[in-house]
Formats: C-alpha cells, sequence, structure tokens
C-alpha cells in the first residue's frame, strides 16, 4: 500500500473519511457498545446521528422508566447492518429472533471480552502520540470494565458464580495480552486515526438503508481511506477470507455511497492470532457486494411479510441462545408479532417494509 497510508504519522486530523466539509456522521460520545448499537440501528445517549446521507436524521434511543434504554416494540426492519446480515445468511430464523422479536441473549465472555478491548483500543487514542505504549493500554482496562458493566449490568451475571474472582482474574488477563498484541501489529504512536467507532449510514437508490459502526477510519492527506476493524478472534483459514471480508466491503460500499469514495484499504487486524488481513476494493467488487445486499434484503422483505422464517440448522447452532424457541429443537416460536401479508396481496415498497 502507498506510504501515505502506512506511515500513519502522516495521516489527516479528524475530518472525515474524505476531505471534504460535511463529516460522514456526527456521534456525540459516551454511546452504546459498538455491537449494541449496530444491533438495534441506533447510537444510543447521542441526542441525534446526523449522516453523510441527505434528508436521514435518526434519533437516538431515549431512557426508559428504570433508567436503561427503552425497549422497541416488534417492527418490520427499515435497514440492514453487517452483523444482521450475517444472521439471515446464517439463519433466517435467528435473523427474526434477534430483529423482530428482539428475544434476549446472555451475555457472553467472548463477546463481552471484545468489547471491552475495542473500547480500550478506541481511548488509546486519547493520549498524546507518545503516551501510547502496552502499559498505558492495559492501564485502561480497569477502569473501561467498570464503565462497561456499569452501562450494561447483564454483565455481571457472566463472574455471578466466581466469588473467589479467579475465573474473572484469567479473562482480563486475556484481555490485556489481546491488548499487548495489537502493538505488534501496528503502532498507535504513528496513527492519528479520522474516526474511531465511527456510525456511518446511506440510503441505496432502491430505498435500502445500509448502516454500521467502523472501529477506525485512517485518511492521508491525498485523500485515500483505509478502513480498519479489530477482531479478538483467530483469523480464519484462506478459504473462509471472503466471508470475513463481508463486513468491511459493506463498510466500503457504504463509505462509497456516501462520499463517492472508494477505500484504498480494507484491513482486518486479528488480535487472537497476530494476523493482519488486507484488501484493497475496487468498484466492481463493491458493485457485487451491492447485488448482493439487495438480494438479501429482498429475501427479508418476503420473509416479514410472509411470517416464513426458516432454520438453517449448522455447528453453531450449539452456541445459539433460542434453542428452546427452534423447532429444530423441538421448540415453538414465539407469536408472530407483525401482520402478515394475505396471498395475492401488493407486498409494500422494496427497500421501506415499516416506518422508520
Amino acid at each position: 500500500m502507498d506510504s501515505s497510508i502506512e506511515d500513519a504519522g502522516a495521516l489527516a486530523p479528524e475530518t472525515g473519511v474524505a476531505a471534504e466539509a460535511e463529516p460522514v456522521a456526527v456521534v456525540a460520545p459516551g454511546g452504546a457498545p459498538a455491537a449494541e448499537a449496530e444491533a438495534s440501528g441506533v447510537v444510543t445517549g447521542a441526542p441525534g446521528v446526523v449522516t453523510g446521507a441527505p434528508g436521514v436524521v435518526t434519533g437516538a434511543s431515549g431512557p426508559g422508566a428504570d433508567g436503561g434504554v427503552a425497549v422497541r416494540p416488534p417492527a418490520a426492519p427499515t435497514s440492514l447492518s453487517p452483523s444482521r446480515a450475517g444472521d439471515f445468511m446464517q439463519c433466517p430464523l435467528l435473523y427474526r429472533f434477534r430483529v423482530i422479536d428482539r428475544l434476549p441473549e446472555k451475555p457472553s465472555e467472548a463477546a463481552t471480552r471484545g468489547t471491552l478491548v475495542h473500547a480500550v483500543l478506541e481511548r488509546l487514542f486519547d493520549a498524546p502520540a507518545v503516551e501510547r505504549t502496552a502499559p498505558r493500554a492495559k492501564s485502561l482496562i480497569p477502569g473501561q470494565w467498570d464503565r462497561l458493566r456499569e452501562n450494561r449490568p447483564e454483565i455481571g451475571e457472566l463472574f455471578a458464580d466466581d466469588p473467589d474472582g479467579e475465573r474473572l482474574a484469567r479473562w482480563l488477563g486475556e484481555a490485556e495480552r489481546l491488548v499487548e498484541r495489537w502493538f505488534t501489529l501496528e503502532d498507535p504512536a504513528r496513527l492519528e486515526p479520522a474516526e474511531r467507532e465511527l456510525f456511518v449510514e446511506a440510503e441505496l437508490d432502491s430505498g435500502l438503508r445500509l448502516r454500521g459502526i467502523i472501529d477506525r477510519v485512517d485518511v492521508a492527506p491525498t485523500g485515500e481511506v483505509r478502513i480498519v476493524d479489530y477482531k479478538t478472534g483467530k483469523a480464519p483459514r484462506p478459504e473462509y477470507a471472503e466471508g470475513a471480508l463481508f463486513q468491511m466491503k459493506f463498510y466500503a460500499l457504504v463509505v462509497w455511497r456516501l462520499k463517492n469514495v472508494v477505500p484504498r484499504r480494507l484491513q482486518l487486524v486479528y488480535l487472537g492470532s497476530g494476523d493482519v488481513l488486507t484488501y484493497d476494493p475496487v468498484p466492481a467488487d463493491l458493485e457485487r457486494v451491492e447485488r448482493k445486499l439487495l438480494a438479501l434484503w429482498e429475501a427479508i422483505r418476503q420473509a416479514t411479510e410472509t411470517g416464513e422464517w426458516r432454520p438453517r440448522p449448522t455447528k453453531l447452532c450449539g452456541w445459539c441462545d433460542h434453542r428452546a424457541h427452534c423447532p429444530e429443537f423441538g421448540g415453538t416460536p414465539p407469536p408472530y408479532p407483525l401482520p402478515v401479508r394475505a396471498p395475492g396481496s401488493l407486498p409494500v415498497e422494496q427497500g421501506r417494509m415499516g416506518p422508520d
């Protein structure tokens, strides 16, 4: 890749993903963790999210009576994120449980550790470049862990059966090792990200709204864009690399449609194995992704209107929280909470399946 992006000390200040006056998105700090915000389609804690898509303003969900985030009633999906697209491709019924039924899921140690590590890497860039060291990063872990537990009390369940704190200590130690490994893959002293934890949203000509949260955006003085995503797991085998890059191409498509700039590089940083996977997209790549997403959205639209969400059993079913509701395991899904279109009636406008 060009030295203008590899030598991140020369990267532009926080001006957005391209050298233009308007930013891709403006998000108030202190929002929900990335995975939580992406799943719900809003950024919690912000008074509003203004994106680069003309005329699109998404308000943040407000607190409920108990001080927590208000639970939205069931509604037809109106947008697509990389995570939810992955859910539908993995199992349409899982998509329904998560997006339409909004069934609760127990927090997992692996996912929570990933959220913690992401928070640490984001906050490290608040410090001057010379202070972005591994000891400084590790020192952030206790405070970020306390903040995470405060924002998401359900996480306390993870270590409820650990009175001596031994399992928690091992878990935090693994988070420290993941943070340390990052310093063998990138040098944060030479990085000045244009954006961190950036919420982006774009509406395609079809009406399909794409949204997601990008871990880091680097912008060179020449305007070249690098999109970076941290993964706390291990890098996939080469035959599965394309699937791993789907999320990054999704983000690249959103940036392209918003700013008319094709990112120069997509970069996945695997802290679990110490690998870095990169890909340099071209417009033809992103056009193929757009066609795939449109076909996927059409399948979601049809399932939403008919109420037919077929389970797709795989070896991943063993980790699913919803087996008690899944017919493949003898369960019964909850009553479908949306109206079902009668056979022969006209479908709703493609890309807009319900009120925003």
